[in-house]
């Protein structure tokens, strides 16, 4: 029952905290209110104790949330990006792994070179999702969000491969330059397979097998996407491959199969409502978990470094503050120098190109944000070696860990607003091919419709003939007004514009009404509550693609 209580207590506080950031006087990130709030739950006198598991964690919240993240990411930018996202995803972990743990080892002689190595490690994988929910939507230029998110989804894999050597090397006194390179393509590799093909085959095989309409109830079909970052993640790991790529891939998979014409469109509805659920819980566990943790790990180590003289405590502090300025500066000199010399290519090309900008460097260094990976990572470091003796500097390696997780969401908290200041909020980058292609589907649309109506009237009567012909003028003129909205000559777009603005209010008057009535005859026993849901799903899916119009309009 503990257990129970336990998760009940902390879905609630996901929910609360969702609720609560809009009453709060000053605009905070949402993943800091959740450290803040785990942090406050750990307090002794509520008795909440939660033991953190870096196994069980791995398995339970990272393959769903990538999942999520490799289904959502835009497919066309992560590939015009590859060269950025695959240079910081792989590159820059493995100059962070070498640098950073000689560095760590001449700094604290006493934690042994392949500990360092794995405190190296996992510090190098950053999170998007704090990063997000710091800067907040469309704050941070397009590119820039896509290339942290895409660095964000690859950087875990190599970052915990690198680990997992790392960890072997602490062991069993033995590393192969040679063997660890080759064993992570091959981990990589394989985990992107598999994590295609479960993908793909828990999506197609049912497909094939079972005949779907839009009247089925797509609820089995949602409960298997579920399941897919699991099973891939789990499988991947079984044969050793990389199961945090098996779940993105997993996602990029999904991607492409959800938006096959055999899937009902109340399938892909009920699968982004379920998904964008989903998300939000297992991110403000995940978050609330890491604010639990975190004063005890940080809390005991300057308590007992305390009692050891004050001189204890400060060399801790400034060990921490070191590794926070070397992260960065490595970072910053990694960053400035791909973008440096990326601009230097294309100006041999001919093609015009400045050197970077401070503010574009500041934010993508500010932005590698740690995260929940990192003391997942940290935590999973073995307690004692081969023949039983105690991993001599595990501790320390775990309060650094975990107060660089601190230091860098502080960082961003404090840097991002003050880089995007004097920055408007970016509109929609893609607005022009949307408005495109909201044409074309207008133009196919009415095409579509001339020939319905050719086929229909073939076997009419002149009555019916004219009632068809009325009803084809009713459909058409729906789309030739919104042709009209999206052309190129201004006065005939602000006069269209404005009469679909009238247009979507007397919709919107109109769903309103019927929502009303429907509760009314509800509250009477005129109709039962089969029925009200029946109906009232009908009009959110209308309410729902009026919204998405005018949001598009808007943009």
């Amino acid at each position: 029952m503990e257990i129970v209580f336990t998760v009940l207590i902390l879905l609630t506080t996901v929910a609360l905290s969702g609720l609560g950031l809009s009453l709060l006087p000053v605009k905070l990130p949402l993943p800091l209110v959740q450290i803040v709030i785990g942090a406050c739950l750990a307090w002794p006198g509520f008795g909440l104790h939660v033991t953190f598991d870096p196994e069980l964690f791995m398995l339970l919240f990272i393959p769903p949330l990538l999942f999520a993240d490799g289904w959502r990411i835009p497919k066309r930018e992560l590939y015009m990006q590859r060269r950025a996202v695959l240079m910081l995803a792989l590159g820059l972990v493995f100059i962070t792994v070498g640098a950073l743990g000689y560095f760590l080892h001449a700094m604290i002689p006493s934690m042994p070179l392949p500990v360092a190595f794995a405190l190296a490690a996992v510090l190098s994988p950053t999170d998007a999702v704090a990063l997000s929910g710091i800067a907040g939507r469309n704050r941070i230029p397009a590119n820039l969000m896509h290339i942290l998110e895409g660095e964000a989804l690859m950087n875990d894999a190599s970052g915990l491969v690198a680990l997992k050597f790392a960890i072997a090397a602490a062991l069993t006194g033995m590393f192969s330059m040679r063997e660890a390179t080759i064993s992570f393509f091959i981990i990589a590799a394989g985990g992107l397979a598999i994590g295609a093909a479960i993908s793909w085959a828990v999506t197609e095989i049912p497909q094939r097998l079972l005949r779907f309409s839009e009247d089925d109830d797509p609820a089995a079909g949602v409960v298997l996407t579920i399941l897919i970052p699991f099973a891939a993640y789990v499988v991947a790991e079984r044969v050793g491959c990389s199961g945090i790529l098996a779940a993105v891939s997993g996602g990029m998979m999904m991607n492409i199969q959800s938006l096959r014409d055999g899937i009902p469109s109340v399938a892909r509805v009920r699968m982004a409502n379920t998904w964008t659920m989903i998300e939000f819980v297992f991110n403000g566990m995940v978050f609330i978990l890491l604010g639990l943790q975190l004063p005890h790990i940080i809390g005991q180590a300057l308590v007992e470094a305390h009692h050891d003289g004050s001189r204890k405590v400060g060399l801790l502090i400034g060990y921490v503050l070191a590794m926070v300025f070397a992260l960065y500066a490595l970072r910053f000199v990694w960053v400035y120098c791909l973008r440096w010399f990326a601009s230097r290519a294309a100006v041999k090309h001919g093609i015009e190109s400045a050197a970077p900008g401070f503010r574009t460097l500041a934010m993508t260094t500010i932005g590698g944000v740690r995260g929940a990976v990192t003391l997942a990572g940290v935590l999973s470091l073995p307690v004692t070696l081969d023949n039983g003796t105690p991993l001599e500097g595990r501790d320390l390696a775990i309060f650094i860990a975990s107060a660089v997780i601190l230091a860098s969401l502080l960082i961003a908290v404090i840097g991002l607003p003050i880089l995007l200041r004097g920055t408007e909020r970016l509109r929609n980058p893609h607005a022009a091919e949307e408005r495109m292609a909201r044409r074309r589907a207008a133009q196919a649309a009415i095409r579509a419709i001339d020939d319905t109506h050719d086929e229909l009237v073939v076997q009419m009567d002149e009555a019916a003939s004219a009632r068809c012909a009325d009803s084809t003028a009713r459909v058409m003129g729906m789309y030739r007004r919104r042709l009209e909205s999206l052309g190129d000559d201004e006065a005939p777009r602000v006069v269209a514009k404005k009469s679909e603005m009238v247009e979507t209010r007397l919709k919107m008057a109109a769903l309103s009404a019927e929502r009303a009535e429907l509760f009314r005859l509800r509250a009477a026993q005129a109709i039962n509550d089969e029925t009200l849901f029946k109906l009232l799903r009908e009009i959110d899916l209308s309410e729902t693609a009026i919204v998405n119009r005018k949001r598009g309009l808007a943009a």
